[in-house]
């Protein structure tokens, strides 16, 4: 019940309709003294009549009257006299004395706080105005403990009634809430939990039906963000199905490319001029596309495992992957250098590490290649407060506005002319494995630069 939101409603409705009450209550209860004591001075000056149709009473006559009228004594005055109408033995002296003529909203409610506290009996003198303009003053004397039992009477009757109302209220507020608020509420869980168990069906989508504006656009929000979902859902699945597809087809097609390519070696020792002269560009085209199978078959099923983190030495990484290039390059005018600091080292996986740089110096070579002008390729690192930086510079055209826009995408991202764009997209999540980043910090008509960051401490980019 208290963590249902009806529940929370109905508690605090008859906690919020009960503070109200006591606010008001002491207004109430001073408007009450008021009320009674104003009452005693009607009913004492009702007892003074018979005193001033007969000007001798009866002892016992007299003590009635008081009685009735619930004082001690009354004292009337009239044309500026004074005069003692009924009287009797007080019991005591005068504790309190209060007027009623001239007592401010403030004051009564402070006398009502003070005398509904005050346990014990005392004896009061009360002073107001007469009925009918029968006089100019009124004044009784009387015992204050009628006065607060009363008062105490008509608080609970006030504290009952309080709760009641608070009650019925709260009732009808834990209907309508519940109706308004709850079981649209209710509604929408329910379709939150059936879209959860089905995201793919369309009939687990809500349909808005609210009358509440606030409760109608919540459910419009939820109705957009599961189409939008169930439609990603669908594109991912087909994108699954297009992969296992394209895997398949690559499979096949790459064998069927290893057999011609395995032709065309034979083509290559043909003596017509026109054969010899066209199969180096057959056999290059053959290649690329056994490559780009090959790529895509491997991007496929590539699950890389975590990286396995020690301290190592950059400059031997990069020695290794200069010393690999090196052997590529024949009779190129390109130049790779190390220039990695010897001391310099890095926490990393060396397999992955050297996979990165590699990769990153080979697209470099590459690129330089292509222009037929010599260039160079360096491999550099330094180390910040928060990183281990390795950086691969080169002095070639830089990358294309295509290969900047779409560079670590996957097919998309080839920094050259028959490249997949597979190397920098597996790279990048390679360095992400570490934590890091693979960035492009510079590239134009001076060179390119990639910059690989390892941090130091646990942060991720």
């Amino acid at each position: 019940m208290l963590n249902s939101l009806s529940g929370r409603f109905l508690i605090l409705t008859v906690a919020f309709v009960m503070l109200a009450e006591v606010l008001i209550f002491v207004p109430s209860i001073a408007r009450f003294r008021q009320d009674f004591l104003q009452n005693r001075l009607e009913r004492a000056q009702i007892a003074s009549l018979a005193l001033l149709a007969d000007d001798m009473l009866a002892t016992d006559l007299e003590a009635e009257l008081l009685e009735n009228a619930g004082v001690y004594n009354v004292v009337l005055r009239r044309d500026e006299v004074r005069q003692l109408m009924l009287s009797s033995p007080i019991p005591g002296q005068i504790a309190q004395s209060y007027d009623l003529r001239q007592a401010s909203p403030w004051i009564l409610m402070r006398d009502a706080l003070l005398r509904f506290f005050m346990s014990e009996n005392e004896v009061i003198r009360v002073i107001g105005e007469p009925v009918k303009e029968a006089g100019l003053l009124i004044e009784v004397t009387m015992d204050s403990q009628p006065l607060r039992t009363a008062m105490i009477d008509y608080g609970a009757r006030i504290l009952l009634l309080s709760l009641v109302i608070s009650v019925i209220t709260a009732f009808f507020l834990f209907l309508a809430v519940r109706a308004i608020l709850v079981r649209p509420i209710r509604s929408v869980v329910d379709y939150m939990q059936r879209y959860a168990r089905a995201p793919e069906d369309v009939r687990g989508i809500i349909t808005p039906n609210s009358g509440v504006t606030e409760l109608r656009e919540a459910e419009e929000a939820l109705q957009m963000l599961q189409r939008q979902l169930t439609q990603a859902l669908r594109q991912r699945e087909r994108l699954a199905q297009l992969g296992g597809a394209v895997a398949k087809v690559s499979h096949d097609l790459r064998n069927i490319l290893t057999s011609a390519q395995l032709f065309t070696d034979r083509i290559e020792t043909s003596e017509d001029p026109l054969v010899r002269r066209m199969a180096p560009k057959l056999v290059n085209s053959i290649t690329r596309a056994v490559s780009l199978c090959e790529s895509t078959l491997a991007f496929g099923r590539a699950e890389e495992p975590s990286p396995m983190l020690t301290m190592v030495r950059l400059h031997a990484v990069a020695e290794d992957v200069v010393a690999s290039e090196r052997l590529a390059l024949g009779e190129s005018a390109v130049e790779i250098v190390n220039e990695m600091p010897e001391t310099l080292s890095a926490r990393a996986d060396p397999e992955q590490l050297f996979r990165v740089v590699m990769n990153l110096v080979r697209n470099a070579r590459q690129a330089l290649e292509v222009t037929g002008q010599p260039g160079l390729v360096a491999v550099s690192g330094h180390e910040t407060e928060a990183d281990w930086v390795i950086e691969v510079r080169d002095t070639g055209p830089g990358l294309p506005p295509k290969a900047r826009e779409n560079l670590f995408t996957p097919f998309q991202g080839g920094v050259r002319k028959g490249g997949s764009g597979l190397g920098l997209a597996i790279s990048a999540e390679l360095v992400r494995g570490h934590g890091g980043a693979l960035v492009l910090k510079d590239s134009g008509p001076g060179g390119t630069v990639f910059e690989i960051r390892l941090p130091k401490g646990g942060e991720t980019f």
